[in-house]
């Protein structure tokens, strides 16, 4: 009796193992914030769900790179999240959670086989192993109207705590011209332009203390390799220059900066390019010391983080006030908001 017994329990208990090893595989993400320079398994997971709502269309490969990046900020600025910066933390994860599906094992195995394949949420998993381009194509037209739905879900569940928060949208619509005229007479103090590139190193405190506040993570996206006063210098340009033109403007003005700094024919610093005699019209009308608002400073630092809308171009003019012929001859490349981006 002991000895069947004894059987019985270990059949149980070999049966009870099966049946944990055979359930399906849940989320692998950590509780460590995932931002851009992270690999491994968080980021693959990650790239998977992006790619199952149609906002990441790269190859899955465990790497945060800037297409991963610009797909977080694309879903978080969709699904209406409070940070728009990249950073995949608590709030994103769970927001990714519900909205997608991750085939954890399936995904893993494709991986490891170095197959190339998709992992969208419009298709079978059947056929998306190596589709061809047609069928790829229709996996990304299937995600894409099925993250709509999704959204209007999300939408409609989270209406009542999330109507709050939407005065962020006016956040990213902020370039209203009206904030300029009584910020004018104030920083206008500083004209002389000879001591022009130490003048920003004084209007630094202010930036530095507002910005971290608002971030309610440990970790954050601020650019290497650049000084806060390098910062703090494009935004006062950009906002000198292009606040009453759309975000995507503006960010393509501090492109333009970053693009004559790369550029042999230009001066090697931020402030060497800033303020080279008549490149720009802030630094010869003043309004260089304008204090920027949070659009500029946020242009500055998207196009550091390697946004371009200006596609790659190292100049820009208003063709409404140009006066020099000289710049319409430059190769043109596009237009945004009034001005015109060219090489």
């Amino acid at each position: 009796m002991k000895r069947l017994l004894k059987i019985s329990c270990m059949f149980l208990f070999s049966t009870c193992m099966l049946f944990s090893i055979n359930q399906p595989s849940v989320s692998a993400f950590s509780e460590q914030i995932i931002q851009k320079g992270a690999t491994g398994n968080d980021v693959v997971e990650l790239q998977a769900r992006l790619q199952y709502n149609g906002y990441y269309h790269a190859r899955i490969d465990g790497v945060y790179g800037w297409t991963t990046y610009w797909a977080v900020k694309n879903f978080q600025k969709e699904f209406g999240l409070d940070d728009v910066d990249g950073l995949v933390g608590p709030k994103t994860k769970e927001m990714l959670n519900k909205a997608t599906k991750f085939h954890k094992d399936w995904v893993h195995q494709q991986i490891n086989s170095g197959k190339k394949f998709t992992h969208y949420g419009g298709m079978e998993l059947k056929y998306q192993v190596a589709p061809s381009a047609a069928t790829t194509e229709k996996a990304k037209q299937g995600a894409s109207s099925k993250w709509k739905q999704d959204k209007k879900q999300f939408q409609q569940k989270d209406q009542t705590p999330k109507q709050q928060p939407p005065k962020q949208d006016p956040v990213q619509q902020q370039p209203a011209p009206e904030q300029p005229a009584p910020e004018q007479p104030a920083p206008a103090q500083p004209a002389p332009e000879q001591p022009a590139p130490e003048q920003p190193a004084p209007e630094q405190p202010a930036p530095e203390q507002a910005e971290p506040e608002e971030g309610k993570q440990t970790a954050t996206n601020m650019p290497g390799g650049f000084s806060d006063n390098d910062i703090q210098l494009m935004a006062n340009a950009v906002y000198g220059e292009a606040r009453g033109e759309p975000y995507e403007g503006q960010i393509a003005v501090a492109a333009v900066i970053l693009n004559r700094l790369n550029s042999p024919t230009f001066p090697n610093t931020i402030s060497g390019v800033i303020f080279e005699p008549l490149a720009f019209t802030a630094v010869a009308d003043g309004q260089i010391w304008l204090t920027p608002n949070e659009n500029a400073k946020r242009a500055v630092v998207d196009a550091i983080n390697g946004m371009d809308p200006s596609e790659g171009a190292t100049y820009y003019f208003n063709p409404d006030t140009a006066t020099s012929g000289w710049i319409w001859g430059r190769p043109q490349i596009k237009r945004i908001g009034k001005h015109i981006f060219c090489d």
